[in-house]
């Protein structure tokens, strides 16, 4: 026998976050909502010598991602496409929660990423874009000449 944790307002905070969430893409200067379909989750990690992202595509073909880094701004761009087979004219929709279409996603960073070092991997639908750093100037001593 096992004890479960009676949580009453689980369902309710869960949809607290959610529309939180909503509304929060709103206030932000972010265009994805205005050129995608959907937007994908993004988790970013800081580290002394890189970035790391983890963004959740699953059903995306890596082919289907476009990468650029250009002036700072890191953009990520694709389309996932519909799963459900159409053979049959009469399929109802009972429930359509994955978002399917065009994504789009930029993040601004900072001057001191190495621009020509990042790489990115698909591990089971979870695309991970490494981008280091790039070592910071350190200080020397000058000295005057007499």
């Amino acid at each position: 026998m096992s004890l479960i944790k009676y949580e009453p307002w689980f369902g309710a905070r869960q949809l607290q976050d959610d529309i939180n969430r909503l509304f929060s893409s709103w206030n932000t200067n972010d265009s994805s909502g205005v050129t995608a379909d959907w937007v994908p989750t993004v988790d970013i990690n800081e580290f002394d010598d890189k970035f790391q992202l983890y963004v959740d595509l699953p059903g995306v073909d890596p082919k289907d991602v476009e990468i650029t880094l250009e002036s700072g701004v890191l953009t990520i761009t694709g389309e996932r496409f519909m799963q459900a087979e159409k053979t049959d004219e009469n399929i109802v929709c009972r429930r359509t929660e994955r978002g399917s279409g065009r994504f789009y996603r930029r993040f601004i960073l900072p001057d001191t990423v190495d621009a020509d070092n990042v790489k990115a991997t698909d591990r089971h639908g979870v695309l991970e874009i490494l981008i280091p750093k790039q070592a910071k100037a350190q200080p020397r001593r000058i000295k005057v000449a007499a």
